[in-house]
This record gives C-alpha cells, sequence and structure tokens, in this order.
C-alpha cells in the first residue's frame, strides 16, 4: 500500500502562492492602519422585498482595504525588478510592443512565483500551517508568517535607501531590529532599491545592441545610406545575436540568481 504523504511533506501548490502572501500581509495593513473602532453601525446597501439588508460597517471598510491587496502584493514580491527588466530588454531590441505586455507579465508572473515559493513555503510553514492545525494562536501565527516575506524585503534593500525612507518618516536614530522597522518604511526603501537594481541590469542589457546601433549607423553612413534608418536595419541583427546567445534563458536565469539570500539576514538579524 502506497504511503500517504503527511502535511509536513507536502510542497506547496503554484496556485497556492498568492493565498499564502494575501494572509502573510493582512497582519501589517492591520497594524499600519492602527487599532480599529468598535460599535461601527450597520450600512442599509440594498432593499429587497421591503426589507433593509445591512452589512456592518466594518465589513465594508475590509472588502474596500481588499481592493489594495494586488497592488501591495506586487509591491512586496520580486515582480517590480522583473517586470521592469523585460521592460527595458525589449526596448534594447527595438521590436516594438514584441513581445506584448501581456506575455511579459504572464512570464514575470511567473518568474516571481518561482522566486517567492521558498518564502511562502517558509510562512506556511511557521505560521499559517500550525495555526491550522491549531498549535498557534491567531497574532502568533500572524507575525510567524509575515516574518519571511519581511526578510525577504529586507535582503534586497540598499542601507541608503532605508535611511533615507526612516529620516523621511522621522526615525532619525534608526532602528533597533529588524523588527522594528515600519512597514510603510519597509516597502518604500524595498520598491526604490528594486527599481535602482532593476535599471542598472537593465544598462548592461542595453551596451551590446548599442554597440550593433553604432556599427550599422557608421555602417550606412559611410555607404551615403543617410536616408535609411540605422534601427530598420539592425533589428535583424540584435535579434540574432540574442537567439545565438540563447538571451531569454540568459536574462530569466541572471534574474532569479540576482535576489540575495534570506537566510543572511535572518542569521544576521
Amino acid at each position: 500500500m502506497p504511503a500517504v504523504p503527511t502535511r509536513s511533506s507536502r510542497r506547496l501548490s503554484p496556485l497556492t502562492l498568492p493565498l499564502v502572501l494575501l494572509l502573510a500581509l493582512v497582519p501589517s495593513l492591520a497594524a499600519a492602519a492602527g487599532p480599529q473602532p468598535t460599535g461601527l453601525p450597520p450600512v442599509t446597501i440594498a432593499n429587497v422585498g421591503g426589507e433593509d439588508i445591512s452589512v456592518s460597517l466594518a465589513v465594508l471598510l475590509s472588502m474596500t482595504a481588499i481592493t489594495l491587496l494586488p497592488s501591495l502584493l506586487l509591491a512586496c514580491t520580486a515582480f517590480t525588478r522583473i517586470i521592469v527588466v523585460m521592460a527595458l530588454l525589449r526596448m534594447a531590441l527595438g521590436t516594438g510592443q514584441t513581445p506584448s505586455n501581456q506575455i511579459l507579465v504572464g512570464l514575470a508572473l511567473f518568474l516571481t512565483m518561482m522566486v517567492m515559493m521558498p518564502v511562502a513555503e517558509q510562512s506556511w510553514a511557521n505560521g499559517l500551517s500550525p495555526y491550522l492545525a491549531g498549535e498557534l494562536s491567531f497574532q502568533a501565527a500572524w507575525a510567524a508568517s509575515a516574518e519571511p516575506f519581511r526578510a525577504f524585503m529586507l535582503a534586497q534593500i540598499r542601507d541608503t535607501d532605508l535611511l533615507t525612507f526612516a529620516n523621511l518618516s522621522g526615525h532619525t536614530q534608526g532602528f533597533a531590529s529588524p523588527a522594528d522597522i515600519p512597514f510603510g518604511v519597509l516597502v518604500a526603501s524595498f520598491l526604490t532599491s528594486e527599481l535602482k537594481t532593476a535599471f542598472e541590469i537593465g544598462f548592461l542589457i542595453f551596451i551590446p545592441f548599442v554597440v550593433i546601433d553604432l556599427v550599422v549607423a557608421s555602417v550606412l553612413m559611410s555607404m551615403g545610406m543617410m536616408m535609411m534608418s540605422p534601427m530598420l536595419v539592425s533589428a535583424p541583427f540584435k535579434i540574432l545575436l540574442f537567439v545565438l546567445v540563447d538571451g531569454w534563458v540568459l536574462v530569466v536565469g541572471t534574474l532569479a540568481g540576482s535576489f540575495n539570500p534570506v537566510a543572511a539576514v535572518v542569521g544576521a538579524g
């Protein structure tokens, strides 16, 4: 009889990553919003058959906050760096809208899922799974599930970006530990660092294609073909070079390996 896999031996499905991210970031959003008022009055949202249908105002506020979660989830993961590099690569190739935005976003989402899967698995194992098994309280599970995502963002942040946003938020004395960094300062520093890293990678990608453009423009100028667009002539050569060096594998592999390991930050803390 084949062995049945236990709870600890099962790996997360890629489709569960958004759920883990959502549940892990809820405590950070709640902490940033501060204490919630109690005793909120119900709000009438419809009248069916002469009877009013009311919903608690707290429920309406929670549903409104959920609409901000997609942008928060993208801002707190590897998606920003990946999609910016992909857009710069398409610009360097000079292929216009090929690949299309839908293809780039789809590739960026699945690559983000691959990069963030170890973090999501750690969040599930430390907080969400013990809570569902009744081994942790609600607050302890929240803190344990959010910690891997905070550690991931801290591993990518530059010290100068963190100090800048800490000063802007009034924390001029710094922070005693990574746990003391407010959620807003953490996300703003993470996004700024990710944009800088993405543009650095994009600059390195641009260099060989700019060289091809310069060579083609010089050849056309020497031949007296000044009316012909150098971009039109250099586009096939750039595509050929990109295909010969297996560019997509190189770019995707470089992006996946460009993120700092989380263990270094956790161990340092």
